[in-house]
Formats: C-alpha cells, structure tokens, sequence
C-alpha cells in the first residue's frame, strides 16, 4: 500500500511511487494497459490516408484516415519482424511499405504484397497478416483514445464526469468542431510523469511559482483583487473529483481568454472580434451557458496522462513515461474550426506565453518539478509526501485544497495493487 488515509485526516503518498523503477515497470501493465488513454485528435487527419505516428503507452502506433475516411489506430510494427512499417511522423500515404523487407500495407492496414511471395508455404495467408490494431478505440467530441484491454468500460463511462468539461472545449467553436493548430510543443522533463499530473491542476503553487507571470498581468492592466486573508488566488475556484480518478480546478477567469473574455495584453485591435465571439456565443447557449464557457477556466485531468488546459489559451498536453525519472511532454493548441485570423493569432500568442516551453509558466514548472524529482533520492530517508489540504472541510472544496490530487492517487492506487 503506498497511500495512508486514516480518520486523524492524514493523506500522504509514499514516496517510492515516484523514484522506484518497480513502481515503473507495474504502471506500464496495470495502468497504461488498462486505462483509455488519449490518442490524439479527429482534426489531425483530415483526409484519408492522413497519418500521425506517434507513441502511445509506450507502443508505436499510426494514427489515420483509412480508405473509407474512418479514424484508426494501427500498431506502427511489421508482421514480418517487427520493423516499424511507417517511420515518418506525419504525412499522407496510399499505402506503408517497411523497408526492411519491403511488406506493403495499404491505408486500411490490409498487407497489400510481399516481394518473393511464391517462396513461403502454400497456408501463407496474407489476410491474416493485415496490421494489428488495438482492441478498442473511441472518441468523444473529438478526442480519439485507445485502451489495449478489451474488456474494459466504454469510453464513455470511463470518462465520467470528465464529459462536462470537454463538452465545455467542444462548445466553443459554432459547429461544436474545434482543431488542432498546427505545430507540436515537445520537451522531456526529468520527472516522474506522475508529477506533472499533480503540477497540472495544483492551484496551490500558483502564487509561489508563477509570481512572475502573476506581476505581467497587472503591470498589463489586468485587475488582480488582492486575495482575503487565508485565501491563496486572486480568483475563487473550485477542486472536482470527477470519477474514475479525473479531475479538475475550475476557476473564475482572470486572466482573459480568446474565447469571449478580452484583457488588455490582447490589444485594443482584438477588442471587437472578443466581443463578437462573446455575443454569438450568447446568441447560441444563452446568457448563462454563454457565460460559464467564457468566464471561468480549467485544468482538467483525464486519468492517467491527459491534460486540458482551458484558459487563456485551449491546450492539450499528453506525457509518456520513459523512466522512473523521466517523461516525455507533447501539447498542442486546441481552437474553433471557424476561427478568425484575429482570434487565432490571440490563442497562438496566449498558448506560447503562458504554456509554451519558453512562457511565463511551463519553465517555471519544470524547474520545480525537476527539484522535486532531485529531492526523491531520499525518498527511503524521508517516505512520505503530504497531500491533506482541505480534508477537514465540509463540503465544496477550494482549487488550492487537494481533493482533486487525491482523487487520482486513489485512483492509481486502486489500480497499482490489483
């Protein structure tokens, strides 16, 4: 057992989670090959014959239009050897030749012909050699996921309340159609992956480790309320445990957002097409619905390693675990399909300053999170890391209290001693 939570309101997780390569080797089987974990995003192919390749829980894996223009996922791995049979990142084929041996495989993963195929014995069947896919693949609102066990819930039961809030993305854009924009974040931290999961919606370190960005805001004109005594943030915000171990902190909005919600770092240029996004979304969800997609924000977690940052830039960040130590971060920008150049360029600018690899935020992040990796190699010395924030409390939970975190190591824990 690496959690304690007991009636004396003590919640610590052991330390070992994060630095053991044990721990490690266990994750890849009871967690990353049982959970629905993300894929990538309709809009990244478009046509068929489109493809991403990329890995997922630690398999290569095509991701594509077929023939039929039908999303799927076909393990990136010759039938023959082995050999990965598309070793391009992204582009559009007809077919996948390896170039090994050369096998063929055409867009919809059928071995399309094999050189010298006279040579194997009469039962060589080439219909029982098309490429392998994973036993499930789904989507919702756009988000395509794969889970390599086919027994496991549906996609959308294991979301659970996770729904609400990509349906807040997806409510965004006029036709509920949002797109990847082109260009893909990519760094690796030195952190266990685990980390950045608890970074992502701990609103707690805010005030800490983002002052910079905090002091931007309001030299910009930005109204930052001082916080009451006691309180943490300029803006009230809620932790969620949304099942399943998802979570989020969901937030009134600050900070602005190209979506409807204008700050003056935008400029004065921006101002109109704002508040044209704002009134259509009035127009079509209503004052109130208008207002809970325009004027609060959120960091949600989608169990295990999916991260949607919904604030002043929409942001999907996925993370693989490669060691103990080490992960490997992906995050892309996320907008309406029928987005202006005005609007666009105001996402693009948010996405890069707070959320890029050289904004005010992820730089700031990884330097803590990387201590917090380095301070691991005590973790027999010293075992346990606290994690009680707001257990004493009845009812609704704050953003900076850790309701949310201990949703997902309940979670992880559920699954890690199966």
């Amino acid at each position: 057992m690496r959690l304690v939570v007991n009636e004396s309101l003590r919640f610590e997780v052991h330390r070992s989670a994060l630095a053991d390569p044990a721990v490690h080797e266990l994750e890849s089987r009871r967690i990353f090959e049982r959970c629905w974990i993300y894929v990538g995003h309709e809009s990244e192919v478009r046509a068929p014959g489109d493809f991403k390749t990329r890995s997922v829980a630690g398999r290569p894996v095509i991701f594509c239009r077929d023939s039929a223009g039908r999303v799927r996922v076909f393990l990136n791995t010759c039938r023959h050897r082995g050999t990965l049979v598309c070793r391009e990142r992204e582009g559009n084929a007809e077919r996948y030749t390896c170039f090994y041996h050369g096998w063929t495989y055409d867009r919809d993963g059928a071995l399309y012909a094999v050189p010298g195929q006279g040579a194997y014995p009469p039962g060589f069947d080439k219909n029982e050699l098309a490429l392998k896919e994973p036993p499930k693949v789904a989507a919702y609102r756009g988000f395509v996921f794969l889970n390599f066990d086919a027994g496991a819930v549906s996609l959308d039961e294991y979301l659970a309340g996770a729904r609400e809030y990509i349906d807040l993305v997806a409510e965004q854009s006029p036709s509920g159609e949002m797109e990847v924009i082109r260009g893909t974040q990519e760094y690796d931290i030195k952190a266990n992956w685990k980390l950045l999961v608890e970074n992502s919606f701990d609103d707690y370190h805010l005030l800490s480790t983002h002052s910079t960005w905090l002091n931007y805001l309001k030299n910009a004109g930005v109204e930052m309320k001082r916080p009451a005594k006691g309180e943490m943030l300029p803006a009230h915000g809620v932790g969620k445990d949304l099942g399943n171990g998802h979570g989020v902190v969901d937030n009134v909005n600050f900070r602005g957002r190209p979506v409807a919600r204008w700050i003056p770092i935008y400029g004065e240029a921006a101002k109109p097409e704002i508040e044209r996004i704002r009134a259509e979304l009035v127009r079509r969800l209503g004052e109130k619905r208008a207002a809970r997609v325009a004027d609060t924000n959120r960091n949600l977690i989608v169990f295990p390693n999916l991260v949607l940052n919904d604030g002043s830039s929409v942001t999907i960040r996925t993370f693989q675990p490669l060691a103990p130590d080490r992960m490997r971060v992906s995050a892309w920008a996320l907008g309406p399909k029928e987005e202006s150049a005005t609007a666009r360029a105001v996402r693009l600018d948010s996405f890069l300053t707070f959320y890029g690899p050289g904004g005010f935020a992820t730089p700031d992040d990884i330097e803590a999170l990387e201590a917090v990796q380095a301070g691991m190699a005590a973790w027999r010395e010293v075992p346990w890391s606290v994690m009680s924030r707001g257990m004493a409390k009845q009812g609704e939970q704050l953003n900076t209290d850790e309701l949310h975190l201990r949703a997902f190591w309940i979670q992880w824990d559920k699954l890690i001693s199966r």
